[in-house]
């Protein structure tokens, strides 16, 4: 009798307890693992999962495939999976940032050295050391938006692509980690990774404007990185929970404290 109730309770709370599996870009991560805790705390019946980086396309195909709960995407919908009948709800914009490892460099960066870094006219830091550039796949995300910086960024990160033995990163993750342990680094990534995950990266300004939450909500900072949920279907249950705590008062507060400007509810 005392064994047959222990496998009644046993059963009844596997009952009460549900849990979602939610992941994606790289760059969210860090801040929807944040929101995550704070969602069970309120919402202790349900457990969240933040499965590791599987990249923007990846959620798309999982969340189709119905392996995950809720995707997290870097970009819009491609053609294809426009058509595939998923949901999409764009929840936040995180400034979009070029870092380094090399402390001692200037506070700040223009485009006209930016190209000239990438291109290869400048090799060196002010300090002497190498400059190491640290490149996304030349189909990422991230060397989409550095492109759209200008016609010459774009020219010059073709050039930096078609070098031999410039190191590439494929994840969020995997660019974040070999630009902090590389000297003399440069690259790109987003103000949300760096403050989520407590990244050693040195932020640098950009044309003069430091990149924050409020100079993106005001259009002085520029470049940004647009951040989506998206589910099989209309959202109903545990999901449509997840999504409103995330677009509400205390989802808010948090992606705005770590680096994320939220938008509208939906």
């Amino acid at each position: 009798m005392v064994i047959f109730l222990g496998m009644l309770l046993l059963n009844a709370a596997a009952a009460a307890s549900e849990t979602l599996k939610i992941g994606g870009v790289g760059t969210a991560l860090g801040s929807m693992k944040l929101i995550a805790a704070a969602f069970e705390k309120s919402n202790p019946g349900i457990r969240v999962v933040v499965i590791p980086s599987l990249g923007s396309s990846g959620a798309a195909a999982a969340v189709h495939k119905g392996a995950l709960d809720i995707g997290l995407m870097g970009r819009p919908f491609k053609e294809e999976e426009a058509g595939s009948g998923m949901k999409v709800l764009e929840y936040a914009r995180t400034p979009f940032v070029v870092v380094t490892k090399n402390r001692s460099m200037p506070t700040g960066v223009t485009t006209a050295e930016l190209v000239k870094f990438f291109r290869g006219d400048t090799k060196t830091w002010p300090d002497g050391k190498p400059i190491r550039l640290v490149l996304r796949p030349a189909s990422d995300v991230d060397s989409a938006l550095a492109k759209d910086i200008s016609a010459d960024m774009r020219s010059a990160l073709d050039d930096a692509h078609a070098r031999m033995g410039m190191l590439t990163a494929t994840t969020d993750q995997d660019n974040a980690d070999l630009i902090e342990r590389t000297p003399g680094s440069l690259g790109f990534s987003t103000l949300t990774q760096v403050i989520a995950e407590h990244r050693a990266l040195k932020i640098l300004s950009f044309n003069g404007m430091n990149p924050s939450v409020k100079a993106l909500a005001s259009g002085s900072y520029p470049l940004f990185k647009p951040l989506f949920l998206i589910t099989k279907k209309e959202p109903a249950g545990s999901i449509k929970k997840f999504i409103d705590f995330v677009t509400q008062a205390e989802g808010k507060k948090i992606l705005e404290a770590s680096g994320n400007l939220p938008l509208g509810t939906r």
